[in-house]
């Protein structure tokens, strides 16, 4: 683990270590609000940073502390570690909390946390810098006995890799060594293509990671992505929380997730949970990680890469999984995380984990499902989130935040859990009916036509689901026309009462004497008047 400051971890009554008492959270977004409600729990003190964008964002409101980093950009801002850093000592914060995205897996941001002396919230420099360099990644895990696909390393020619793909045979990927999120990867099926498509994946991995090594790597069409969360301490212990389909993605993008996956039989799951372990083990790994597979047709399976940090569909995990060493009891893997990060051992072992249920996460984004998933900015307006049983909403959102440009367009995760995959499924429907976010167009009308196609609610689906066929056919245009007109009727309503109400104001201060209100337009009429503009 890193090194700790002096006041870094607290000693328990039992002796052991707690977690950092003043944790930053380096991130922003719906992330930022949940590790902020998890050290509220725990009695913890709270920093946040901020962009300029970000000013009015809700994990700022709800912080303890908030310091600005820069201006609206990422580059200006969160991937900026020396304004994170000189925030976390201005403020007094012992540890940071990296989130996901920006410098959650940068080998440099956890170092330079090291030499200054604050505990960073995830596994050891090293343990990031081995496991983000994908051939570094398949090499140790094939030391390790875990199962890799075949593949090339990266210090051949373009026409070395010609030969080589030869050899490994079509199809095959193209994939960038630095790389993550699908950029700078290529699916090439016939040995004609593969030369563009070496071209086109440097460009795109020099641009989005500064490094242009690429490598070729076995495609398996028609696969399961699985992957395993696993969580290890500081005494040695290393646990898996069982495994999440993760199959329904765009252009390598998840969308949707599950726990457990429909795909896995029990020999299949604990097989694939002990090599996660086993993983997590060989690069000397501590706090919480995750471990991708792709699961073929024929039951095998294969080291895709290690998420060292927090994922982002960690909710489907927590609403299953639970422990029974002391008490039946959730695990709350944020909590862990933390605890970890102070010292203290994981409480459990493999034996103690159980999972209970089903449940499924859709990710709620400013996208335009019906206009090719075009990013969508713009004002908030109005929220309504659902809730009742097995239904959790984890929200960066509030009305009248302005929707920025500059970052990733997850606004919220929908959460639903069942005593059966089937109850879970009729939940998220239900609750995917409940939701509006009134402003701009999201995500929503897709997962409902997910949550009704045949193939997921068989679970009998692979990470072929989502192509242009579906999308094509994809139902709810008018469903979505039906909602927009819901969303407006409410509206309406709702700039009708204001209306009254601002007239009824304006009656009074004239009777009372009091200067009315100048013949300006009432803020909900310049709502109106932009909406109207906007549409």
């Amino acid at each position: 683990m890193m090194g700790h400051r002096g006041d870094a971890g607290r000693r328990s009554r039992s002796g052991r270590f707690g977690p950092p008492a003043k944790v930053l959270i380096a991130n922003r977004g719906e992330i930022a609000v949940r590790i902020l409600r998890a050290c509220r729990e725990l009695g913890l003190q709270t920093v946040a940073v901020y962009s300029e964008a970000d000013r009015g964002a809700l994990h700022v409101r709800h912080a303890d502390e908030a310091y600005p980093i820069g201006g609206s950009s990422a580059q200006e801002s969160y991937l900026r570690i020396d304004k994170i850093i000189e925030a976390a000592r201005a403020s007094g914060a012992a540890a940071i909390h990296p989130g996901y995205g920006f410098l959650s897996e940068n080998a440099a941001f956890a170092t330079a946390c090291e030499e200054a002396g604050i505990v960073f919230i995830g596994p050891p420099a090293k343990a990031i810098a081995d496991m983000g360099d994908k051939v570094m990644a398949r090499r140790l895990m094939d030391e390790a006995g875990v199962p890799v696909l075949p593949g090339t390393p990266t210090n051949l020619r373009d026409d070395e890799m010609m030969h080589r793909a030869q050899q490994i045979g079509f199809p095959l990927f193209v994939k960038a060594a630095a790389g993550g999120g699908g950029k700078g990867m290529r699916l090439v099926e016939r040995a004609d293509a593969l030369g563009r498509s070496l071209g086109a994946a440097r460009r795109e991995a020099l641009g989005a990671f500064g490094d242009d090594r690429l490598y070729l790597e076995k495609a398996i069409l028609n696969a399961r992505h699985v992957e395993v969360q696993i969580l290890a301490d500081t005494h040695g212990r290393v646990v898996h929380l069982g495994e999440r389909e993760c199959s329904i993605q765009r252009r390598h993008q998840k969308l949707i997730e599950e726990a457990p996956s429909p795909g896995l039989g029990e020999k299949l799951r604990q097989n694939m949970g002990r090599i996660a372990v086993r993983a997590a083990a060989a690069v000397g790994y501590v706090n919480a990680g995750t471990v991708e597979f792709l699961l073929a047709q024929d039951g095998s399976f294969y080291f895709l890469e290690m998420n060292t940090r927090l994922q982002v569909e960690h909710p489907v995990t927590e609403s299953v999984v639970m422990t029974s060493a002391d008490d039946i009891v959730h695990i709350d893997i944020v909590k862990e995380q933390l605890r970890i990060a102070g010292g203290g051992a994981l409480g459990y072992e493999q034996r103690d984990i159980h999972v209970r249920g089903s449940a499924i996460e859709c990710r709620i984004t400013a996208e335009d499902p019906f206009n090719g998933f075009l990013p969508m900015t713009g004002h908030i307006i109005d929220v309504w989130e659902p809730s009742g049983p097995g239904i959790r909403v984890d929200s960066g959102i509030y009305p009248g935040l302005e929707v920025s440009p500059h970052y990733d367009p997850l606004l919220a995760k929908l959460i639903s859990w069942g005593n059966t995959r089937d109850e879970a499924i009729q939940r998220m429907r239900r609750a995917l009916r409940e939701y509006r976010i009134v402003g701009i167009p999201t995500s929503v009308p897709f997962h409902r036509a997910v949550m009704g196609a045949p193939a997921f609610v068989e679970g009998a689906y692979d990470t072929s689901f989502l192509d242009e066929a579906f999308l094509a056919s994809m139902p709810g245009q008018g469903q979505q026309a039906s909602d927009e007109l819901e969303d407006i009727a409410a509206m309406a309503a709702v700039l009708l009462h204001h209306e009254v109400s601002d007239r009824r104001r304006d009656k009074t201060f004239t009777a009372s004497g009091r200067r009315p209100a100048n013949g300006r337009p009432s803020r909900w009429k310049l709502i109106a008047r932009r909406e109207a503009i906007g549409r």
